[in-house]
């Protein structure tokens, strides 16, 4: 009661609101559920949770597979891999066209293969091949305790080549087309030519388990068969740089210290591969230009 014993007048709003009630509450912004943060915030880390748990199932199931996939170097050696024969691919094709050229290029990729198979068959690492356009390409792998293995994984390359050289020459029997007889000529005396016993081609390398004094005639061999077929006075200078230093150390007979444990026999060996790889080449050359009537002096 107010002073003069009166009731106050009863407030309206008293027995209709109430806070707790669910109508009254959307209208109260400040208001908030007691439990629904909380209940939210466990939910989420239950999913989350479960989440993480069937991802680290698949990682641990695939984790091969992934560290394939995700391994950089791996990555980025197949990036260099894949450009530099791209690269190469189009220069060839700009003057040759893309069939040529492509089939080109899948000789040189036979031939370094043939190289990168036989290092990884003998246990040593090797990286995929990288091409330099108008120069070739190369493989890098471990290098062998036995000068003889040495010696094969060099020959690998051009008795590769052989084979896929001889595929042309097939396909130009059975098409009669004259560029698998081209295609088939280039590429056995692309793989005779890197024959010559001098550094840096593989002849070299097998030269050095006969004997180092065969690289002077290898390089003698290689500045006569230039300057004959008119190879461009750049390419001649390079190569000629780069096997000078071998033909050097072959004059004053220096050895490679694993040739001391050649034997006879395994030089035997070695010889023979290298004189019925370099008959082959020649002949396949000799049967290219029969077959396809192309002029003995057409390289």
């Amino acid at each position: 009661m107010d002073d003069d014993g009166k009731k106050p007048p009863k407030n309206p709003w008293a027995s209709g609101f109430s806070a707790e009630r669910p109508e009254n509450r959307a209208y109260d912004v400040d208001y908030v559920p007691p439990d629904t943060k909380k209940d939210r915030a466990k939910k989420t880390a239950e999913g989350i949770g479960a989440a993480g748990l069937g991802l680290g199932a698949i990682l641990l199931k695939f984790k091969s597979l992934l560290l394939v996939l995700f391994n950089f170097k791996a990555l980025i050696l197949i990036l260099k891999f894949g450009g530099t024969m791209f690269i190469s691919l189009w220069f060839y094709a700009i003057f040759w066209g893309w069939k040529f050229a492509l089939v080109f290029v899948l000789m040189i990729l036979a031939h370094e293969l043939g190289h990168y198979f036989t290092i990884r068959n003998y246990g040593l690492p090797a990286r995929l091949p990288m091409f330099i356009p108008f120069i070739g390409a190369y493989t890098v792998g471990g290098v062998p305790e036995n000068l003889e293995h040495d010696a094969y994984i060099a020959l690998a390359g051009p008795l590769t080549g052989l084979g896929v050289a001889a595929i042309c020459y097939l396909f130009g029997l059975e098409t009669h087309q004259v560029f698998w007889y081209m295609a088939a000529y280039v590429g056995a005396f692309l793989n005779l030519f890197n024959m010559i016993p001098v550094l840096p081609f593989d002849g070299g390398r097998i030269a050095g388990a006969l004997s180092p004094v065969l690289w002077v005639g290898g390089f003698v061999v290689f500045l006569g068969l230039s300057l004959a077929l008119h190879f461009p006075l750049f390419f001649v200078l390079l190569f000629a740089i780069l096997a000078l230093p071998s033909a050097i150390a072959g004059w004053r007979g220096h050895k490679d210290p694993r040739f001391a444990t050649m034997t006879t026999a395994g030089k035997v060996r070695v010889g023979l591969w290298y004189l019925v790889t370099l008959f082959a080449l020649f002949y396949l050359m000799s049967m290219t230009v029969h077959s396809g009537g192309m002029p003995s002096t057409q390289a």
